[in-house]
């Protein structure tokens, strides 16, 4: 697919030259550095080599002292406590890392995930009943919650207490919870309002131990789950969260838990492991448990004390992600053929899908595989419980969430952020849906939006990439969402020898730029270009500099990400 090519801001020219001299680097890294908001050496030392120090102050966050308040009450009185969670990979993590935390305090606590089949999302009158049944007064409820007023309602009829922990936007009108924490509440003047789920239970364990005076490790032990939920749930890899990023992938590459040492495992992969390769990785891997089966698996992996246990949890959850991708692929295919049957849907500004069939689990991914296929809003559809239930995925620089609000009223539930969200909706009102989704979007959406863009960091010649130019752009680690890794322009290039295809559709060539050093270099996706490129024809190339690690030669390596024919 076409991309437009978008030069990133450069910033101000004396703050790039002042910070070069600073840090004694490259005139074009000092350039990025400012762009993404380091202005000054003390700047670029806490974004360089981010400290656990450095986190906020857990009781800055509202209701935080009324949750801590409320748990030690509960661990004090010997009450049951019941930590519940979404079924995704921030979920589980929350609840593998919450329920593990207070589990060294209490022997009267458990863990509950609702069946994404029976129960949906967020929190169900089942779970209610389930703590009610079992004599748990208090649940603690992480990555979900927000918008259950009526479900909470219901709980406190039961003489049950709820403390939520979220990060979802809050409707206007709040659960009469204990406690909420979600910095997004418009009354919180939290410093940071993008933690992952998992990162609001970090907070709590935190408070709770600044509270009764007990050591950081008690939950610095933990930083390898709230890493995990980072990565899989897409938010904002800077501030507090690069902090925990940080750390995160320190633990899980020296001494991960249990669980996560088992999945790295079984995945067979071998080498450190970056952010990016937590998302690809493991995540859709703790992912099939709920997609396939039930998450509770994922959880029972990511509690494990015993290796065996966890070796076994690990090549169970590893053969559901199997069946994932089957299952997934196969959906996809129906999808596909759907939209490319129908010249109206092929037409329009969005993508609205459904089929009564489809495997709910998986739903969410193919949302995905036809948002990067047609590159529009998205919505993926099947039958649930009598009512549709289904996943939305968004394009860059367009608002989902707030398209959504604009069908509210056809809507039974919904919830999500500007990216991604959820809904259930009646059978009889997806036309309805369908018709005005289309219409809002068309009516908001820019044309510029419906095209892929990639950002350029900064324009370079070859020569100015060595071996120190590389190490400094792996120091910007980890790379996510707001901090992603380089795209370098360099124009005027050639390729030497020929360029071949790896795989199916991936290529291998080597490039130049005049009399530079010649650069490995791959272009996923880019087999089409194996025939496009000509030898006396010179081009312009978007990339990113990795190092590539082979039978233990390291080499500097270009990833291909837009080639333009001059």
């Amino acid at each position: 697919m076409k991309k437009r090519w978008v030069q990133v801001g450069k910033g101000d020219t004396d703050t790039i030259d002042t910070l070069a001299q600073l840090l004694n680097i490259n005139r074009s890294l000092a350039q990025i550095l400012v762009q993404r908001g380091i202005h000054s050496f003390d700047e670029a030392k806490d974004y360089f080599r981010p400290q656990l120090s450095q986190l906020y102050d857990p009781f800055l966050m509202k209701d935080m002292d009324l949750a801590v308040n409320r748990i030690t009450r509960a661990l004090q009185n010997g009450e049951g406590i019941l930590v519940y969670g979404d079924y995704d990979v921030d979920g589980t993590t929350s609840v593998a890392l919450t329920y593990s935390f207070f589990k060294k305090f209490s022997t009267n606590i458990e863990y509950y995930i609702p069946d994404r089949h029976k129960e949906g999302y967020g929190i169900s009158t089942t779970g209610i009943d389930y703590a009610k049944e079992h004599g748990y007064s208090l649940i603690i409820a992480l990555d979900c919650g927000i918008k259950s007023v009526d479900k909470v309602a219901y709980a406190n009829t039961l003489g049950i207490d709820f403390i939520i922990c979220d990060h979802h936007l809050p409707a206007e009108e709040l659960p009469a919870a204990v406690a909420i924490l979600d910095p997004k509440r418009s009354d919180c003047n939290y410093p940071f309002k993008e933690l992952a789920g998992c990162g609001i239970g970090f907070k709590l364990a935190q408070a709770y131990c600044t509270q009764h005076g007990l050591p950081a490790t008690q939950y610095e032990q933990y930083l390898d789950l709230v890493m995990v939920s980072i990565a899989a749930d897409i938010v904002p890899v800077e501030d507090e969260n690069r902090i925990l990023a940080y750390h995160g992938l320190i633990k899980l590459n020296t001494s991960p838990c249990i669980g996560l040492k088992a999945l790295m495992e079984i995945s067979g992969r071998e080498k450190v492991y970056t952010l990016t390769d937590v998302v690809f990785v493991l995540a859709p891997r703790i992912n099939a448990a709920g997609r396939m089966d039930h998450a509770n698996q994922a959880v029972k992996m990511l509690i494990c004390d015993e290796d065996a246990l966890a070796q076994e949890q690990s090549l169970f959850i590893n053969l559901q992600n199997t069946e994932r991708k089957t299952s997934d692929q196969n959906i996809t295919a129906e999808a596909l053929a759907l939209i490319d049957d129908c010249e109206i849907l092929i037409n329009k500004k969005t993508t609205v899908v459904y089929h009564e069939s489809w495997n709910k689990g998986v739903i969410g991914i193919v949302a995905s595989r036809l948002t990067e296929k047609y590159y529009r809003p998205t919505v993926v559809l099947t039958a649930s419980n009598g009512l549709l239930t289904g996943s939305a995925r968004s394009v860059a620089g367009f608002d989902l969430y707030e398209a959504l609000l604009g069908c509210e009223d056809l809507l039974e539930q919904f919830g999500g952020h500007k990216f991604a969200a959820g809904l259930t909706i009646k059978p009889e009102n997806i036309d309805s849906f369908s018709e005005r989704f289309e219409n809002i979007v068309a009516s908001t959406i820019t044309e510029d939006l419906l095209c892929p863009e990639i950002q350029i960091d900064a324009e370079i010649d070859f020569s100015q990439i060595d071996n120190k130019f590389q190490r400094i752009i792996a120091q910007m680690a980890p790379f996510g969402p707001h901090n992603p890794a380089p795209v370098f322009v360099t124009h005027n290039v050639s390729y030497t020898g020929r360029p071949y295809v790896v795989g199916i559709k991936h290529l291998k060539l080597n490039l130049k730029q005049q009399n530079s050093v010649i650069f490995e270099s791959i272009g996923f996706g880019f087999a089409e270009y194996e025939n496009l490129l000509q030898p006396n024809r010179p081009f312009s190339v978007c990339y990113t500099i990795e190092e590539n690690v082979w039978k233990d030669q390291r080499r500097l390596q270009l990833n291909i990400k837009a080639i333009k024919l001059d």
